[in-house]
C-alpha cells in the first residue's frame, strides 16, 4: 500500500451499458475498487464477504443470514438466468450490497421475470460490477473480513469513502436477528393426514427449510424469536426447530435463554444460527471466524459415521466446543486391520455441560477443523452449523430432517394439526403477507 494507506484499482471493463454510473467499493483497510453501478443508486456499508457457490445467486441474496454484509460472488458472471419469484428464499433481499466481476443485464431464461440489475434496484440494494473479485477474495482470505462501503456518488472523494468504511458498525456485538425476523406468527401446512406439530423459531428462516419440513409431514407454526418458553409450551408441539439467522449469536440472549428452558422437554433441531443458539444454551462460547464460511462446496465430516458431506454454508461465527465443559473422551474409534486405533478426525469427543449433561461433537469442517455439529446425549437435541436444506447447494445432509422426525417419533406419535385458538384463516393470511412483504 502507498504511504497514504489507500490503493485504488480501476474497473476491469468499460461501462457495460449506456448511461452506466461509476461506482466504488472502499474497504476500511484502504483498498479501493472502481467499477460500475449495477443496482440501486446510493451508498451501503457492511462487512465484505465472499460466496463460492457456482449457482443460486438469487437464493444467496434472499438469505436473511446476509444481513449487514456486502456479498462478493466469486463466479465471474452473474445474472445469466435472471430472477424468478419461485427462487426467493425469504420475503426480500437482506444483504447490504453486492460485488461481482461481470453483471448480465439481458438474461436468457424462459422463466425469468426480471434482470438482476432491475431487481436489485427494486430491492434498494447497491451493487458494483467490473471489480477484480479474485484479487478482492484473496485479500479477504489473507487479511480477514473487513467493513466496506459501496457508493455510486462520484462527488465523494476516495479518502472519505475509506473513512466511512472505517466508521461503519461491525457485526460483532450487534443483534441483527431482530432486523430480519418476521414479527407475526404464521403457519405452513402439509398434505399429511396426521402431521407432526413443529414450532419453528424464525431468526431469519429460509423458505426451503419450511418446504423440507412440510414435505416430511410436519405442520409448522412459525414464531418470532422473541417467543417465550411459555408461548411454545402452550402450542404443545412435537418438536422445536431453530432457524438460521444473521450475525453475532451472543447478543441474541433472549432466544438462547428460551432454548435453555426447553431443553429436555421436547426434541430440538437447530441449523446455522439455531446451532449456535443450542450451543450457547448448553454453555458454549462463540467466536468470529477470520472470513467466515459462505458457499455450496464445504466438506464436513460426520464423526459418527466417517462420511464426508459436501455442504452449503453461510456463517461468520463459530462455536467453541471445548468451552462447554470438561472433556470425557471420544465416542467413536476407527477400526484398522486387526486393531482399533483412535482417529483424531473420526473420533467424536464428548464434554459435560453443567446443566444439560453430555454433549458430543458430531461434525467437523475439513477445511479449518471448526465445529459443524453437536448432539446432546442425555436430551433430545442436536444441531448443525451448515445448511442441510441447501437452497442453493447440495443435498448430502438432507437426512438430518429425517433424524429430527425420528426424535419426535421416539417421544410420542404425531399429534396432528395445531389446536390452539388462532384461526387457520388468520394464520394463512399472515403466511401470504409474509411471502408478499
Amino acid at each position: 500500500m502507498p504511504k497514504e494507506g489507500i490503493m485504488t484499482y480501476p474497473a476491469l471493463d468499460q461501462a457495460p451499458w449506456p448511461d452506466t454510473r461509476p461506482a466504488r467499493l472502499a474497504l476500511a483497510d484502504g483498498l479501493v475498487f472502481e467499477g460500475w453501478a449495477c443496482g440501486a443508486e446510493g451508498e451501503a456499508a457492511g462487512e465484505v464477504c465472499f460466496n463460492t457457490a457456482m449457482t443460486g445467486y438469487q437464493e444467496i441474496l434472499t438469505d436473511p443470514s446476509y444481513r449487514g454484509q456486502i456479498v462478493t460472488l466469486t463466479v465471474p458472471q452473474i445474472g445469466n438466468y435472471g430472477i424468478t419469484a419461485t427462487d426467493n428464499e425469504s420475503r426480500g433481499c437482506f444483504c447490504s450490497g453486492l460485488v461481482v466481476r461481470q453483471m448480465c443485464a439481458a438474461p436468457s431464461n424462459f422463466a425469468a421475470e426480471s434482470s438482476v440489475p432491475d431487481w436489485l434496484r427494486e430491492q434498494g440494494v447497491v451493487a458494483i460490477s467490473g471489480v477484480d473479485t479474485r484479487l478482492l477474495v484473496t485479500h479477504i482470505r489473507e487479511q480477514g473480513a473487513t467493513m466496506a462501503v459501496i457508493s455510486t456518488d462520484a462527488s465523494i472523494n476516495t479518502a472519505e469513502l475509506v473513512a466511512r468504511a472505517q466508521a461503519a458498525a461491525p457485526l460483532t456485538g450487534r443483534d441483527l436477528v431482530c432486523e430480519v425476523a418476521y414479527g407475526t406468527p404464521y403457519q405452513v401446512t402439509t398434505d399429511a393426514s396426521k402431521p407432526y406439530r413443529v414450532v419453528a423459531i424464525d431468526a431469519g428462516i429460509k423458505f426451503n427449510i419450511l418446504r423440507n419440513l412440510s414435505a416430511l409431514g410436519c405442520e409448522v407454526r412459525v414464531l418470532p424469536p422473541t417467543a417465550t418458553a411459555a408461548d411454545i409450551r402452550a402450542l404443545d408441539p412435537d418438536g422445536l426447530f431453530l432457524s438460521n439467522g444473521p450475525g453475532d449469536p451472543e447478543p441474541v440472549g433472549y432466544l438462547y435463554r428460551t432454548v435453555a428452558e426447553l431443553i429436555g422437554e421436547l426434541p430440538i433441531f437447530g441449523i446455522c444460527l439455531g446451532h449456535q443458539m443450542l450451543s450457547l444454551a448448553v454453555g458454549a462460547k462463540t467466536y468470529k471466524l477470520k472470513y467466515g464460511h459462505h458457499g455450496g462446496n464445504h466438506p464436513v465430516k460426520n464423526l459418527l459415521t466417517g462420511a464426508v458431506e459436501i455442504t452449503a454454508q453461510n456463517h461468520g461465527f463459530c462455536v467453541d466446543f471445548d468451552s462447554i465443559g470438561d472433556k470425557m473422551g471420544s465416542g467413536t474409534v476407527l477400526s484398522s486391520d486387526d486393531k482399533t486405533v483412535p482417529d483424531p478426525i473420526l473420533s467424536a469427543p464428548i464434554v459435560t455441560s453443567a446443566k444439560h449433561g453430555r454433549v458430543q461433537l458430531t461434525h467437523l469442517n475439513l477445511n479449518d477443523m471448526t465445529v459443524e455439529g453437536i448432539r446432546l446425549l442425555d436430551k433430545q437435541a442436536f444441531s448443525v452449523q451448515y445448511h442441510p436444506e441447501a437452497g442453493p447447494g447440495p443435498s448430502d445432509a438432507h437426512y438430518l430432517f429425517k433424524d429430527f422426525l425420528a426424535l419426535m417419533a421416539a417421544r410420542r406419535p404425531a399429534s396432528g394439526p395445531f389446536t390452539d385458538a388462532d384461526t387457520p384463516a388468520a394464520l394463512k393470511e399472515s403466511e401470504v403477507a409474509y411471502a408478499a412483504a
